[in-house]
């Protein structure tokens, strides 16, 4: 059975950090688990954790007005679901429902804040790695809006 940071040194995202900061990542987490169906959060709700989902997958959707709620990706095993605990006002910026049975990591937020006040190299690594998540995730979201309202996407 692998410990917390041992399956986190596995994940893209914190794949190379130094083990030193992935046992206090790990300080901050504990495994969760998800049925098909299972609302993770809403958006707009406080966002004061993020997961690194292990098995199953998580769809990402947002409301839009007259459109309904409209799926903008599919977290996958081995990915990150939320940055939003990062920056005020910590709220959710999307719905994630589990749309299979999931296993994940759930990381406390305030826990991480701190650790990375304690540790600024942790938190510049820590922000480089998420910046690439925000970007990565922003970046479906235009692909998807352009999907579902049309136009050019060279933009």
């Amino acid at each position: 059975m692998q410990t917390l940071d041992e399956l986190l040194a596995e994940s893209p995202v914190f794949a190379g950090l130094d083990p030193a900061h992935l046992a206090l990542i790990a300080g901050c987490g504990h495994n969760v688990a998800y049925e098909a169906g299972d609302v993770i959060f809403r958006e707009g709700d406080p966002a004061e954790t993020f997961y690194l989902l292990r098995r199953g997958r998580v769809m990402l959707s947002t409301h839009l007005p007259n459109q309904g709620d409209v799926a903008i990706e599919s977290i996958e095993p081995g990915d990150v679901l939320g940055w939003s605990w990062l920056h005020e006002p910590h709220r959710w910026h999307f719905d994630a429902v589990a749309s299979e049975d999931c296993g994940a990591i759930v990381f406390d937020g305030t826990c991480l804040h701190d650790k990375c006040t304690d540790d600024h190299e942790l938190g510049y690594a820590l922000l480089n790695r998420f910046a690439q998540v925000m970007i990565d995730r922003l970046q479906h979201t235009r692909l998807r809006l352009l999907d579902v309202y049309g136009g050019d996407s060279r933009s």
